[in-house]
Parts: structure tokens; C-alpha cells; sequence
């Protein structure tokens, strides 16, 4: 465990990243802080942003906007100088599109994986523990739903009190509801809308997408 934390660290020095391993960088506020997420209906729901220390979660079907607002969550949080973290249990995040949705990618720590999710919840517990990230999030949006359930429901409250207290935002992706801690909400993705251009089926192009989303809190 300390040798992966050591090789975690020595990867962010040496992409001039390791101002935020410690809890005097630029951009730390107290743990209550709210984050936007840089998605403005999401933001106006949540009452400004997903709050520090929390794990939340972001769930809804193919197609309805979740790597859209992933992207744009790593990119605000980029933006305010943070240290972002994308543990890609699939393999399908498309760096291209994310950099031109706005993502500073000099700022984000990119594992990808080949559909391992044990191999990717061991890279996002490794990662959580090395601190430091404004934002990690675990992408098991294709997973299988049978597999996301064989974890064992500790899985997650270890995972919120890992970050609790802390800066850093944790945000897991799915399909369905996976978990959160008390603090964090579940932006359920339902009703997204695209904006195409073009008349003919073969020849309309995706201009953009109209995000719904339904926040759920703990009661």
C-alpha cells in the first residue's frame, strides 16, 4: 500500500502536480465548502455545487448525459486549479472531447482499465488515500449491474470516510443508483434532450445535449 501511495505521489511531481498534496495548496476552503459543478442546471438544484468531503454520485442510462457532465465537473474543477482524478474502469473516456468541453488535461490523473472493477475500486481506494484531488471520480457506468453489486456494501462507507473531512469530492458513475454518503446527493440523469442539426436520419449531427437532471439527498 505504501509503495502504490509513494508511486502515486512521485507521478504527480513529476507532472508538477504535488502543490496539492498538501492542505496548504491554493485552492483549499473549509470542508463545507460548496464545488460547482459546471453544469448550471445542476448547479441552480444543488444550490451551488457538491459539497467537499462527500461522496455522491452521478447515474442514468446510455445516452443521457453522464460523461457530458463528468467532463464538465472535471473541467470546473480543473479550472479552480484542482487536481482531478479519473479512474476509467471501462476504458471509454474520450480525452479529445473532454478537452474540448474544457478540461485542462495536464491537470488530470487518468487510469484506465480494461473492465477489471476490482482492479479499478483497489486504483480509487490507492488514489483517495494519496489525497490531494479536488475531484475523483470512478467511472463503472459499463459495468455490468450484477458486478457492481457483488461489492460489499462497506465498500462505499469506507470510501466516505476516507475523504470525509477533506477537500476532496468523490463521485461515482453507473447506470443505477450505487451509493452515497449522507452529505452527497444522486443526480439522476432521465430526461436529457439532444439538439441536432441536419434533415436527413444519416447526415443530423449532435450539436449539443439539454441535461435534466433529479437530485436526490439523504433524508
Amino acid at each position: 500500500m505504501r509503495a502504490a501511495r509513494s508511486e502515486i505521489e512521485s507521478l504527480l511531481r513529476a507532472r508538477k502536480l504535488d502543490v496539492t498534496l498538501t492542505s496548504s495548496a491554493p485552492w483549499a476552503k473549509p470542508a463545507d465548502d460548496l464545488a460547482a459543478t459546471g453544469v448550471a442546471t445542476i448547479d441552480a438544484a444543488l444550490g451551488g455545487g457538491l459539497r467537499r468531503g462527500q461522496l455522491s454520485e452521478i447515474v442514468g442510462p446510455r445516452s443521457s448525459g453522464r460523461t457530458l457532465v463528468l467532463s464538465r465537473m472535471l473541467a470546473a474543477a480543473a479550472a479552480r486549479g484542482e487536481a482531478v482524478a479519473l479512474v476509467d474502469t471501462c476504458d471509454r473516456f474520450d480525452p479529445v472531447s473532454a478537452h474540448a468541453s474544457g478540461l485542462d488535461l495536464s491537470a488530470l490523473l487518468w487510469i484506465r482499465e480494461t473492465g477489471d472493477a476490482s482492479r479499478a475500486l483497489k486504483a480509487t481506494n490507492l488514489v483517495l488515500q494519496a489525497g490531494g484531488f479536488g475531484l475523483v471520480a470512478f467511472d463503472l457506468a459499463d459495468v455490468p449491474a450484477r458486478q457492481v453489486r457483488q461489492f460489499p456494501h462497506t465498500t462505499w462507507l469506507r470510501i466516505a470516510r476516507v475523504i470525509e473531512g477533506s477537500q476532496t469530492i468523490a463521485v461515482v458513475v453507473g447506470a443505477e443508483r450505487i451509493a452515497r454518503s449522507p452529505g452527497g446527493v444522486t443526480m439522476a440523469l432521465e430526461g436529457s434532450q439532444g439538439t441536432w442539426s441536419g434533415t436527413a436520419d444519416r447526415a443530423r449531427l449532435l450539436r449539443g445535449l439539454r441535461v435534466d437532471p433529479r437530485i436526490v439527498r439523504a433524508r
